[in-house]
Protein backbone atom coordinates (compact mmCIF):
# COMPACT_ATOMS: atom_id res chain seq x y z
CA UNK A 1 0.00 0.00 0.00
CA UNK A 2 1.09 3.30 -0.91
CA UNK A 3 1.78 5.44 2.65
CA UNK A 4 2.82 8.55 0.32
CA UNK A 5 0.36 11.64 0.68
CA UNK A 6 2.42 13.84 -1.93
CA UNK A 7 4.16 16.12 0.75
CA UNK A 8 7.67 13.86 0.70
CA UNK A 9 8.91 15.92 4.11
CA UNK A 10 5.67 15.01 5.82
CA UNK A 11 5.76 11.41 4.89
CA UNK A 12 9.44 11.77 6.53
CA UNK A 13 8.69 13.11 9.36
CA UNK A 14 5.99 10.22 9.70
CA UNK A 15 8.32 7.80 8.91
CA UNK A 16 10.25 8.57 12.06
CA UNK A 17 7.54 9.37 14.17
CA UNK A 18 6.09 5.18 13.41
CA UNK A 19 9.95 4.14 14.46
CA UNK A 20 9.84 5.56 17.14
CA UNK A 21 6.47 4.23 18.30
CA UNK A 22 8.13 0.76 19.20
CA UNK A 23 10.52 2.53 21.89
CA UNK A 24 13.64 4.83 22.09
CA UNK A 25 15.87 4.77 19.12
CA UNK A 26 19.66 5.92 18.35
CA UNK A 27 20.14 7.74 14.71
CA UNK A 28 21.68 4.39 13.21
CA UNK A 29 18.50 2.69 14.41
CA UNK A 30 15.85 5.59 12.82
CA UNK A 31 18.00 4.82 9.82
CA UNK A 32 17.31 1.08 10.10
CA UNK A 33 13.65 1.65 10.83
CA UNK A 34 12.95 4.34 8.01
CA UNK A 35 15.38 3.19 5.33
CA UNK A 36 15.84 7.25 4.78
CA UNK A 37 19.52 8.45 4.45
CA UNK A 38 21.64 9.42 7.91
CA UNK A 39 21.96 12.74 7.11
CA UNK A 40 17.84 13.59 6.12
CA UNK A 41 16.68 11.21 9.50
CA UNK A 42 18.86 13.53 11.56
CA UNK A 43 17.83 16.51 9.91
CA UNK A 44 14.33 15.56 10.18
CA UNK A 45 14.70 14.03 14.35
CA UNK A 46 16.56 17.19 15.01
CA UNK A 47 13.78 19.22 13.41
CA UNK A 48 10.76 17.48 15.29
CA UNK A 49 12.92 17.40 18.47
CA UNK A 50 12.65 21.25 17.96
CA UNK A 51 9.01 21.34 18.01
CA UNK A 52 8.81 18.79 21.21
CA UNK A 53 7.57 15.85 18.91
CA UNK A 54 10.87 14.52 19.54
CA UNK A 55 12.76 14.51 22.67
CA UNK A 56 16.03 12.57 23.76
CA UNK A 57 16.41 10.04 26.64
CA UNK A 58 19.53 10.31 29.08
CA UNK A 59 21.45 8.17 26.97
CA UNK A 60 20.40 10.80 24.34
CA UNK A 61 17.97 8.05 22.03
CA UNK A 62 14.99 9.68 20.47
CA UNK A 63 12.42 9.28 21.71
CA UNK A 64 8.64 10.58 21.40
CA UNK A 65 8.28 13.81 22.57
CA UNK A 66 5.58 15.88 25.22
CA UNK A 67 4.07 17.54 22.59
CA UNK A 68 2.48 14.26 21.52
CA UNK A 69 0.35 13.69 24.73
CA UNK A 70 -0.38 17.04 25.09
CA UNK A 71 -2.34 16.58 21.32
CA UNK A 72 -3.36 13.68 22.67
CA UNK A 73 -4.91 15.00 25.76
CA UNK A 74 -6.51 17.75 23.66
CA UNK A 75 -8.18 15.59 21.32
CA UNK A 76 -9.36 13.68 24.41
CA UNK A 77 -11.23 16.93 25.37
CA UNK A 78 -12.62 17.47 21.89
CA UNK A 79 -14.08 13.55 21.76
CA UNK A 80 -15.42 14.09 25.13
CA UNK A 81 -17.13 18.03 24.08
CA UNK A 82 -18.54 16.27 20.83
CA UNK A 83 -20.32 13.36 22.90
CA UNK A 84 -21.54 15.70 26.39
CA UNK A 85 -23.97 17.28 24.14
CA UNK A 86 -26.78 14.47 23.76
CA UNK A 87 -25.69 12.64 26.77
CA UNK A 88 -26.14 15.52 28.67
CA UNK A 89 -29.36 16.00 27.09
CA UNK A 90 -30.35 12.81 27.84
CA UNK A 91 -29.86 13.55 31.76
CA UNK A 92 -31.93 16.85 31.96
CA UNK A 93 -35.12 14.31 29.91
CA UNK A 94 -34.68 11.97 32.14
CA UNK A 95 -34.28 13.70 35.83
CA UNK A 96 -35.81 16.99 34.15
CA UNK A 97 -33.32 18.94 36.68
CA UNK A 98 -30.09 20.81 34.59
CA UNK A 99 -27.49 18.63 33.90
CA UNK A 100 -23.50 19.80 33.78
CA UNK A 101 -20.04 18.73 32.56
CA UNK A 102 -17.27 19.49 34.76
CA UNK A 103 -13.59 19.50 34.28
CA UNK A 104 -10.78 20.48 37.00
CA UNK A 105 -8.39 23.46 36.12
CA UNK A 106 -5.74 24.08 38.48
CA UNK A 107 -7.58 25.02 41.93
CA UNK A 108 -10.81 25.59 40.33
CA UNK A 109 -13.66 23.32 38.13
CA UNK A 110 -15.04 24.68 34.84
CA UNK A 111 -18.36 23.98 33.07
CA UNK A 112 -17.27 22.75 30.16
CA UNK A 113 -20.71 21.83 28.71
CA UNK A 114 -24.06 22.16 29.98
CA UNK A 115 -28.14 21.29 29.57
CA UNK A 116 -30.47 23.68 30.82
CA UNK A 117 -33.90 22.64 32.56
CA UNK A 118 -36.18 24.56 30.07
CA UNK A 119 -38.75 26.39 32.62
CA UNK A 120 -39.43 26.84 36.28
CA UNK A 121 -36.46 27.35 38.86
CA UNK A 122 -33.45 25.69 38.00
CA UNK A 123 -29.68 25.79 38.64
CA UNK A 124 -28.40 27.87 35.86
CA UNK A 125 -24.89 27.03 35.16
CA UNK A 126 -23.24 28.73 32.03
CA UNK A 127 -20.49 27.02 29.97
CA UNK A 128 -17.53 28.67 31.02
CA UNK A 129 -18.26 29.41 34.38
CA UNK A 130 -15.66 28.78 37.36
CA UNK A 131 -16.63 27.19 40.49
CA UNK A 132 -14.88 26.13 43.71
CA UNK A 133 -13.16 22.87 44.01
CA UNK A 134 -14.44 23.44 47.96
CA UNK A 135 -17.73 22.83 47.56
CA UNK A 136 -20.52 20.83 45.51
CA UNK A 137 -21.07 17.60 44.76
CA UNK A 138 -18.82 17.52 41.12
CA UNK A 139 -15.58 19.03 43.15
CA UNK A 140 -16.09 16.13 45.72
CA UNK A 141 -15.96 13.63 42.41
CA UNK A 142 -13.06 15.64 40.69
CA UNK A 143 -10.69 15.42 44.21
CA UNK A 144 -12.18 11.89 45.49
CA UNK A 145 -9.14 10.04 43.18
CA UNK A 146 -6.77 12.19 43.30
CA UNK A 147 -3.25 11.02 44.79
CA UNK A 148 -3.43 11.51 48.45
CA UNK A 149 -0.87 14.67 48.98
CA UNK A 150 -3.58 16.78 46.44
CA UNK A 151 -6.08 15.56 47.96
CA UNK A 152 -5.08 16.22 51.28
CA UNK A 153 -4.32 19.72 49.85
CA UNK A 154 -7.59 19.66 48.13
CA UNK A 155 -9.61 19.27 51.39
CA UNK A 156 -8.23 22.09 53.15
CA UNK A 157 -10.91 24.41 53.79
CA UNK A 158 -13.58 22.39 52.31
CA UNK A 159 -16.77 22.23 52.74
CA UNK A 160 -16.75 18.47 53.11
CA UNK A 161 -14.58 15.84 54.63
CA UNK A 162 -12.20 12.98 53.91
CA UNK A 163 -14.25 10.48 55.48
CA UNK A 164 -17.37 11.93 52.37
CA UNK A 165 -14.74 11.43 49.96
CA UNK A 166 -14.05 7.79 51.08
CA UNK A 167 -17.58 7.31 50.52
CA UNK A 168 -17.78 8.89 47.57
CA UNK A 169 -15.39 6.26 46.35
CA UNK A 170 -17.05 3.46 47.81
CA UNK A 171 -20.57 4.45 46.42
CA UNK A 172 -18.71 6.07 42.77
CA UNK A 173 -21.48 9.03 42.82
CA UNK A 174 -21.17 12.29 45.49
CA UNK A 175 -23.98 14.50 46.78
CA UNK A 176 -24.38 17.92 48.33
CA UNK A 177 -27.09 19.58 49.53
CA UNK A 178 -26.55 23.51 50.14
CA UNK A 179 -23.04 23.32 49.90
CA UNK A 180 -21.99 25.47 47.22
CA UNK A 181 -25.09 27.33 47.42
CA UNK A 182 -28.12 27.91 49.68
CA UNK A 183 -31.06 26.20 48.44
CA UNK A 184 -29.53 24.14 46.21
CA UNK A 185 -28.19 20.43 45.72
CA UNK A 186 -26.86 18.36 43.19
CA UNK A 187 -25.74 14.67 42.47
CA UNK A 188 -22.32 14.21 40.16
CA UNK A 189 -20.46 10.85 39.16
CA UNK A 190 -17.08 10.93 37.65
CA UNK A 191 -16.09 10.49 33.81
CA UNK A 192 -13.06 8.10 33.11
CA UNK A 193 -10.68 8.28 30.47
CA UNK A 194 -9.07 4.93 29.03
CA UNK A 195 -6.36 5.10 31.28
CA UNK A 196 -9.15 5.22 33.94
CA UNK A 197 -8.11 8.24 35.14
CA UNK A 198 -11.39 10.52 36.53
CA UNK A 199 -10.93 13.20 33.82
CA UNK A 200 -14.82 15.02 34.41
CA UNK A 201 -17.76 15.49 36.67
CA UNK A 202 -21.03 14.60 35.27
CA UNK A 203 -23.69 17.05 37.51
CA UNK A 204 -27.82 17.33 37.86
CA UNK A 205 -28.79 20.55 39.65
CA UNK A 206 -31.99 22.10 40.94
CA UNK A 207 -33.51 23.46 44.45
CA UNK A 208 -33.47 21.23 47.02
CA UNK A 209 -37.38 21.52 47.26
CA UNK A 210 -37.29 18.82 44.22
CA UNK A 211 -34.19 17.22 44.42
CA UNK A 212 -35.07 16.67 48.22
CA UNK A 213 -32.40 16.18 51.38
CA UNK A 214 -31.63 13.19 49.73
CA UNK A 215 -31.09 13.86 46.15
CA UNK A 216 -28.97 10.99 45.25
CA UNK A 217 -31.65 8.10 45.94
CA UNK A 218 -33.81 9.94 42.84
CA UNK A 219 -30.60 10.71 40.88
CA UNK A 220 -27.64 8.72 41.01
CA UNK A 221 -28.18 6.29 38.72
CA UNK A 222 -29.25 8.06 36.04
CA UNK A 223 -25.91 10.54 36.40
CA UNK A 224 -24.05 7.26 36.94
CA UNK A 225 -25.49 6.06 33.70
CA UNK A 226 -24.06 9.34 31.62
CA UNK A 227 -21.06 9.08 33.24
CA UNK A 228 -20.29 5.77 31.67
CA UNK A 229 -21.42 6.59 28.35
CA UNK A 230 -19.03 9.36 27.98
CA UNK A 231 -16.40 7.24 29.58
CA UNK A 232 -17.16 4.83 27.42
CA UNK A 233 -16.75 7.05 23.77
CA UNK A 234 -13.31 8.20 25.47
CA UNK A 235 -12.62 4.38 26.06
CA UNK A 236 -13.93 3.94 22.30
CA UNK A 237 -11.82 6.83 20.63
CA UNK A 238 -8.56 6.33 23.07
Amino acid sequence: MDNSSGVGVLDKAALVLSALESGPATLAGLVGATGLARPTAHRLAVALEHHRMVARDMQGRFILGPRLSELAAAAGEDRLLATAGPVLTHLRDVTGESAQLYRRQGDMRICVAAAERLSGLRDTVPVGSTLTMKAGSSAQILLAWEEPERLHRGLQGARFTATALSGVRRRGWAQSIGEREPGVASVSAPVRGPSNRVVAAVSVSGPIERLTRHPGRMHAQAVIDAAARLSEALRRSG
